[in-house]
């Protein structure tokens, strides 16, 4: 359930796509109004809680500046941007999972670190994203609140609205984590919410026992989720759900939207890290799949309207 790395250290690709801002929600009645609309979020004024489950389609969404994607070859540093700390320190053994986001005239790295114990967040930053530098108050964040445990509070998503960067993160006991939620005005002070914002499915369901590693796309007044949902066998798929205020969620009654592969697949075992954007009138994610030998790899899927997927 971690974004794919290269020998524990992060990479950088792209395929010469130039990012666009992407949407945002509708408004609260203005007496419920305050400095910005995350605090309306946080105190619950004129929110209620939206049904479990919806049919839905993602969108309409801005694109991406990118063309002949399908033909498209990515281009790999040759070297990692962003390597594991020194011995003792809180990503002294991984530093993986990147969740970069353009945020006041810089480029801020929420980034997954793990001591050998304890998965935690820490940031960095960077003028041009291929030069990064590390905070010195690292860890930012890490599994302190009740529902967390002790093993991780790592492998995070994140938008930017308004003066706050919201972030959606995966905690929890090993396989049985959920999706918490916390914002920040600058990316080292964060406030968490009490109890995750996305938690199991029900008995029997594909995402009964676990969920993980969120990937978030703002749509209009939508903001999307896509996430990884285990269920009691180990075996994990992916979904998605949507919000308009980042906490109160609908999981689609299509899930999973993306299924594990047949025998002898590169993604037979699970799936699991999804990105996703829209570009050239279409939805395209990379994933990551683990075969019968427990080998990680990417794939790469196409939909016309983000919950049907096709490898």
């Amino acid at each position: 359930m971690r974004r794919i790395a290269a020998v524990g250290r992060l990479l950088f690709a792209k395929a010469n796509a130039r990012p666009r801002t992407l949407g945002l929600q509708r408004r609260p009645p203005a007496a419920c109004r305050a400095p910005t609309w995350l605090l309306l979020l946080l105190t619950a004024c004129g929110v209620s809680d939206p049904p479990k489950q919806a049919r839905f389609i993602v969108g309409p969404c801005e694109a991406l500046a990118v063309s002949n994607l399908e033909d498209s070859a990515w281009n790999i540093a040759p070297e990692p941007l962003l390597v594991p700390g020194p011995a003792g320190a809180w990503d002294a053994v991984d530093a993986l999972n990147p969740s970069v986001v353009r945020f006041q005239g810089r480029y801020l790295n929420l980034y997954s670190g793990f001591d050998g114990q304890t998965w935690s967040t820490g940031l960095a930053s960077s003028a041009d994203g291929m030069s990064w530098q590390k905070h010195a108050a690292n860890p930012v964040f890490g599994p302190d609140r009740r529902w967390e445990g002790s093993y991780i509070a790592a492998n995070g998503a994140s938008l930017v609205r308004g003066d706050d960067i919201l972030h959606w993160y995966q905690a929890g006991p090993r396989n049985e984590t959920r999706i918490g939620f916390a914002h920040s005005p600058d990316g080292l002070e964060w406030k968490h919410l009490s109890e995750p914002v996305l938690g199991y499915g029900p008995a029997h369901s594909w995402d009964e026992s676990a969920l993980g590693d969120p990937y978030a796309i703002g749509c209009g007044e939508w903001i999307y989720l896509y996430y990884l949902g285990q269920n009691r066998f180990g075996v994990q798929r992916l979904g998605v759900a949507r919000s308009r205020d980042g906490v109160h969620w609908q999981k689609s009654h299509l899930n999973p939207i993306l299924e594990t592969g047949g025998a002898g697949a590169f993604d037979e075992r699970g799936l699991g890290e999804p990105a996703v954007f829209f570009a050239e009138g279409a939805f395209w994610m990379v994933y990551v799949g683990r075969d019968a030998r427990e080998e990680r790899r990417l794939g790469w899927a196409r939909s016309e309207d983000g919950v049907g997927w096709e490898k």
